[in-house]
């Protein structure tokens, strides 16, 4: 059975202004401060929403990749593999919820009696759910669906993707790194994709002391599902 959690009526339209960015925009209207408060509840709000619908996951695995990325691709079917893989091995796998390998991981996860969790976001061309959510949350804010991403999941897997998914990467390496979460394997999948991006991190912030090597280590690079769940299992501090 599908659960969804959603604000119906708060969502889509891409004239409409998002909740984002009521919230940051700057204050140039007399009276702007007047709407904080309220502001603040809804986004406890969407913190308690979280809470409550994914307190039951326990082992848990979050997979992020680009929502632009056709069926016919070959990532499209590796994304598949890492649903299955995961699945089979008893994980919940935890995506944004919408189409390309999103959907992908999602598909893999449904179809392999696994659980799919699919964290959605309010955008101006609304996307959607994909058809494989098995339980499907909305949100209006960014950073609190981060947030979810990250607490209820023991590992984080990023396939290909775009602004979003190197911002999600760079938040779990630098929550990592920080010490603000403990041990949690982060694992790229696709080393085509991926090497260019960790070669420049150790040729420009290793070389700069920027960043350590040890820090850029805290990433790893894979290519095929199996790979990515054997370094989950082999690195993760929970569910060994």
């Amino acid at each position: 059975m599908k659960t969804f959690l959603t604000r119906r009526g708060t969502f889509g339209g891409a004239n409409r202004e998002q909740a984002d960015q009521q919230l940051l925009r700057s204050k140039v209207e007399p009276g702007w401060t007047n709407g904080d408060p309220w502001r603040v509840l809804r986004i406890m709000g969407e913190f308690v929403d979280g809470f409550e619908s994914l307190a039951d996951i326990e082992k848990s695995v979050t997979i992020f990749g680009s929502a632009r990325t056709a069926k016919d691709d070959r990532y499209y079917r590796l994304g598949e593999d890492l649903g299955r893989v995961f699945a089979k091995a008893g994980y919940t796998v935890i995506t944004g919820g919408g189409p390309g390998l999103m959907e992908a991981a999602s598909k893999g996860a449904h179809e392999n009696g696994g659980l799919a969790v699919g964290l959605g976001i309010e955008l101006p061309h609304e996307q959607g759910m994909n058809d494989y959510i098995d339980l499907g949350i909305e949100f209006r804010y960014f950073f609190v669906r981060k947030t979810m991403f990250v607490k209820y999941a023991q590992a984080f897997v990023a396939l290909p993707g775009g602004f979003g998914t190197l911002d999600e990467l760079f938040e779990a390496v630098t929550l990592v790194q920080t010490h603000k979460i403990q041990k949690f394997p982060i694992v790229l999948v696709g080393h085509e994709f991926w090497d260019d991006l960790v070669k420049w991190l150790k040729k420009r912030l290793v070389t700069k002391g920027m960043v350590s090597s040890e820090e850029v280590a805290l990433i790893q690079v894979v290519d095929t599902a199996e790979e990515a769940l054997y370094v989950v299992k082999e690195n993760s501090l929970q569910f060994p």
